[in-house]
């Protein structure tokens, strides 16, 4: 069962949570000070700054800080920190039926891939691949002004692939899924993964040479999982080779695949992450290059 989040409001608190690497005050200042700005309440969880080598913190203390949030009913919605890793660490750590009992919008990219799947799988709940708060003024502060528009608003996105390219054309309706390819890659095989069947899956990556992202793309086309999809997406591969080495990749890879597929969709760690709801209907047309989505991310 699908269950989305309310909508936010101007004067709500969001809760900051750090479920992966380490981050400093300094370096989400800004972010936060940009949240108390448009009229929100930033709330930094007890853990936020807490630090065990590349994790924030014990995974006891990531998992507590993530709970007390969702548990929270004055807090309407939970902005990620940054990425890194550690997401992976505490899957098998969460209360999901804490998280369906108190939907709220959930933010993030990147290592929260794992969470947004688990989550997903686990309780339904429609999640915001996005900024997070380290990144939210990047891009001239439009992925944060989309970010918004999604998350305060039921109006309809449709997201345009400006320097796509159709590898192969076609048109498909489905439910949006997707993140970083590494974390998609690593949860083959465990239950956290949600099904392919029907879903317009999108990747992204950074700092994977192209052997790499060889190896994970044939991983998911040898589990089965990629030829389930009704379509798929490739966003930005921020330093992971020359860009046309890339699709001359999916191309020799994944043309095989019966489904439209477009590359160029402009979310990853570049300067543009625009913000994609996880668990909603949207129409891929390779004709329009575009994404349109066919319902909103959060319910009134």
């Amino acid at each position: 069962m699908k269950i989305k989040p309310p909508r936010l409001e101007k004067g709500d608190r969001i809760g900051i949570v750090a479920p992966a690497g380490p981050v400093l005050q300094d370096e989400i200042q800004p972010g936060l000070d940009f949240l108390e700005s448009l009229g929100f309440e930033p709330v930094c969880s007890p853990h936020l700054y807490d630090r065990k080598g590349y994790l924030a913190g014990e995974d006891k203390a990531r998992v507590k800080d993530l709970h007390a949030m969702f548990r929270e009913k004055k807090i309407k919605a939970v902005l990620c920190a940054r990425g890194g890793y550690g997401t992976h660490r505490i899957l098998q750590k969460l209360d999901y039926g804490l998280f369906s009992r108190n939907p709220k919008l959930f933010v993030g990219y990147s290592d929260i891939t794992a969470l947004f799947f688990a989550l997903f799988k686990k309780s339904g709940l429609v999640t915001l691949h996005g900024p997070v708060l380290r990144d939210l003024l990047k891009g001239d502060g439009r992925n944060a002004a989309l970010l918004l528009k999604l998350m305060t608003s039921d109006e309809l996105t449709t997201v345009n692939f400006p320097s796509g390219t159709a590898v192969k054309e076609g048109r498909a309706e489905g439910v949006v899924l997707g993140g970083n390819l590494s974390l998609i890659s690593h949860l083959v095989g465990t239950p956290f993964l949600p099904s392919f069947r029907g879903k317009l899956l999108f990747i992204e990556e950074k700092g994977e040479p192209l052997y790499r992202i060889d190896r994970m793309l044939t991983h998911l086309l040898l589990s089965g999982e990629l030829e389930k999809c009704a379509g798929f997406m490739v966003g930005t591969l921020e330093e992971c080779g020359d860009p046309s080495s890339v699709i001359d990749l999916i191309k020799e890879r994944c043309s095989r695949l019966n489904m439209p597929i477009l590359t160029g969709l402009p979310v990853g760690h570049g300067e543009h992450n625009v913000p994609l709801p996880i668990g909603v209907r949207a129409v891929l047309d390779t004709r329009t290059m575009s994404l349109a989505f066919r319902e909103p991310c959060v319910r009134s």
